[in-house]
């Protein structure tokens, strides 16, 4: 028996035996199996590599080697990216929204390994930026080709991705409840029962494989102090400092991705942005890498030791500082970040969020203690890496969750919660979409949680065009108008001239009242009769943009153009059918 005939046997047994239900939940198991093992193996490359390369670095003096390992790291990644795989693997979230966005949920197959290789070396070598990003957009790549092996249809293909993202994220931090509440909260079109118990099956297998082979010890074990009334104040300013530092690491890391775009030279990239890398690295030791050993030193109120392995350890007990030394990190996190993945590495935003906000809520204890208010630091760190995470990726719930598992600290949900809100309040009022999605938003591509504008980004309006309209030549008479009118039920009629240029269009209201006067037929051309359309409808606007037309004509056809070229009519009618049939297809169980 050959190998095509087995499989399809084994399709067959399958389509018989299991009721589709019933398998998706098997799917949505082994999906969280297959991302813990991948999330285990990013994190035991990372800090293999790392080990290697930094277990004889002396912690009182300078390191000159933190001048050559980004750049290697970086050209390893680049050169392993564009030889062996020849595809484009960075911004790992970014394509699963538009792989979502396109209603295709289909994710290529390499991408189930080979995000784990090139971030592994990229942050291991040093590159500042974090492994999530890379094992969430593996992971739902392995629920994307899972999906696929068996043949599932679109809506299970769509939920497999949410549950490979939500694995990895379960997977990678030992925190299921987030890994959940990020792919509802960022990935998925909507919360139904149908797409959140699978969720919750692929996140708990992951948390339970990745406890069971990196042990069950908390990512950042802390021992905060009991939330107190009288430091709300103190949570209130944290909030909405956390949104303007989400708002200047948003549009800096926009400002440093498009100079890089602007360089079309693959070494230019690499020469610019592993420089950049390495020199930032060797006067500021704490941006090498994830960050998440510099966060458990500050839980741990070892901040000195964010000043070993560079030249300033001697200033190490000064308090000022410690905090001018800890705000540089703030502020040059993102040229790190930006450089890495702009000279061809290959990382995520997760842990530069958590460690900028840990970074951010200590300066703040510190800055107040100065003027003589004591507040608990560990207690603050934690809620700034809640706020960052919240602000930057416009996800209030995650950072929240997140915070929560990775710590321990659920004793401190109010405070985690106040900084969050208040940090995406903050910057959504200047960004409204997050750093990950902003590309994707301006072209209306993006599946967003406001219901009618997710359907619509849906629907394509290469779709919807009707091309069975009637066109008429500007120059045709009345009575010719008249004989077409009489073979067809439609009451717009496109004029186009023998270039197929669209000049305009005939509307069956406004020649009503000479349409039944036999002695005009001959007398009025189409050039005379015509109007001009209410709105024109390009081929390639968004959906949302067409009805956003429609809102402002108040018409109900519009004509569709390439340019000056013809197309077709899109109708108010036909878009809320397919409305409808989007709208059931994914919201009914």
């Amino acid at each position: 028996m050959s190998a095509s005939n087995l499989y399809n046997r084994i399709l067959s047994w399958r389509e018989k035996k299991i009721p589709t239900q019933r398998f998706i939940i098997l799917l949505s198991l082994l999906v969280g199996f297959f991302t813990a093992l991948a999330a285990c193996l990013l994190k035991w490359g990372i800090h293999g590599i790392q080990h290697i390369l930094t277990t004889n670095f002396s912690v009182y003096s300078e390191n000159w080697l933190y001048l050559l390992y980004p750049i290697v790291g970086i050209l390893l990644a680049s050169l392993f990216v564009k030889y062996i795989v020849k595809d484009d693997i960075s911004h790992g979230v970014t394509k699963i929204l538009y792989a979502i966005s396109q209603r295709k949920s289909i994710i290529k197959a390499h991408n189930m390994w080979s995000s784990v290789v090139a971030s592994s070396i990229t942050i291991g070598f040093g590159g500042s930026v974090g492994a999530e990003s890379p094992v969430v957009l593996t992971g739902s790549a392995i629920g994307s080709n899972l999906a696929r092996v068996f043949k599932m249809d679109q809506k299970t293909l769509m939920l497999m991705v949410g549950c490979g993202a939500a694995g990895a994220i379960s997977g990678i931090f030992k925190a299921p409840i987030t890994g959940v509440a990020f792919t509802l909260e960022v990935l998925m079109l909507d919360m139904t029962f149908y797409s959140v118990v699978p969720l919750l099956i692929s996140s708990v297998t992951a948390t339970a494989v990745s406890y069971f082979l990196m042990g069950d010890e908390l990512m950042f074990p802390l021992q905060s102090e009991a939330f107190a009334l009288d430091r709300i104040p103190y949570y209130v300013l944290l909030g909405v400092i956390c949104g303007f530092v989400s708002l200047y690491f948003t549009r800096g890391m926009n400002w440093m991705e498009g100079i890089f775009r602007k360089l079309e030279k693959p070494w230019k990239k690499w020469l610019l942005g592993g420089i950049v890398l390495s020199l930032l690295i060797f006067l500021l030791p704490p941006l090498y890498g994830e960050g998440y050993d510099s966060i458990n030193n500050l839980l741990n109120l070892n901040h000195e030791q964010l000043l070993e392995n560079s030249l300033f350890y001697a200033f190490h007990q000064n308090a000022y500082f410690v905090i001018g030394y800890l705000l540089l990190i703030v502020l040059l996190k993102i040229f790190a970040s930006a450089a890495t993945n702009g000279a061809g590495g290959t990382g995520g935003l997760f842990a530069p969020s958590l460690f900028v906000g840990c970074i951010t809520g200590y300066v703040m204890v510190l800055a107040l203690r100065q003027a003589g208010v004591e507040l608990p630091a560990q207690n603050f760190a934690l809620a700034g890496m809640a706020g960052l995470m919240s602000g930057i990726m416009h996800a209030p719930l995650t950072g929240i969750f997140l915070t929560a598992e990775l710590s321990g600290g659920y004793d401190l949900f109010m405070p985690l919660m106040i900084v969050s809100v208040l940090s995406f309040i903050t910057i959504y009022v200047f960004e409204p979409h997050s750093l990950y999605a902003m590309r994707l938003a301006q072209k209306g591509e993006l599946v967003t949680h406001h219901k009618d504008k997710a359907v619509l980004s849906l629907l394509k309006t290469e779709n919807v065009i009707e091309t069975d309209m009637l066109p008429i030549a500007p120059e045709a008479m009345l009575g010719d108008l008249v004989k077409m009118m009489s073979t067809c039920n439609r009451n717009v009629f496109p004029v186009i001239d023998k270039d197929n240029n669209y000049v305009g269009e005939i509307r069956v209201e406004e020649v009503r009242n000479i349409m039944f006067r036999p002695e005009l037929y001959q007398r009025f051309n189409m050039q005379k009769l015509m109007v001009a359309p209410r709105e024109r409808v390009d081929v390639n606007d968004s959906m949302e943009l067409v009805m956003k037309k429609f809102e402002r004509s108040n018409a109900w056809n519009l004509p569709v153009l390439d340019g000056t070229k013809y197309v077709g009519y899109v109708s108010k009618s036909k878009i809320f059918s397919a409305y409808r049939s989007v709208l059931v297809e994914f919201s009914d169980e």
